[in-house]
């Protein structure tokens, strides 16, 4: 009886205990310098302009933020928010309110720094899988940022 009793407490446990959260970071090296690929990353909804999935991007203001939905290639919009923009360190920060994708508290950013004569390209996100197991949350974000950043180095040369 008292291993049945633990063995509850501890499911008990780890139902309360809040989710983890989880990263996917992808790089990719361009042969552009920083400015140029700055440039081609462009304002909020140039995502638009070299993300291969990405049909339209339309931007709207929340109070002093920047929004943009996203129209996706197949069917589907994707609610994004600004949270931070470093033109001068070239990074930006955006947060996921709606989307399609399996994941929840959505945070990302992408930066490009400089990497010899070329640049560096890094997007990295945090988020929780929401109604698909962890490995598949992270493979489709990973895909979308593959993806994006193949688009950006082709656009960017």
């Amino acid at each position: 009886m008292l291993k049945i009793a633990v063995s509850a407490v501890a499911l008990a446990a780890i139902a309360v205990a809040p989710a983890m959260a989880l990263e996917v970071t992808k790089t990719a090296s361009i042969a552009a310098p920083p400015a140029a690929v700055w440039k081609t990353i462009g304002g909020f909804c140039g995502i638009g302009d070299w993300h291969p999935v990405v049909e339209k991007c339309m931007l709207s203001k929340q109070g002093a933020k920047q929004q943009r939905m996203l129209s996706l290639k197949g069917g589907g919009t994707i609610q994004e928010e600004e949270q931070a923009r470093d033109d001068a360190g070239m990074s930006y920060t955006y947060t996921i309110l709606e989307s399609p994708l399996p994941v929840s508290d959505y945070k990302s950013t992408i930066s490009v720094a400089k990497d010899g004569s070329g640049s560096k390209v890094t997007w990295t996100g945090s988020f929780k899988a929401k109604g698909a197991p962890d490995a598949k949350a992270q493979e489709v974000i990973g895909g979308v940022y593959d993806a994006g950043l193949k688009g950006l180095s082709d656009k960017a040369k």
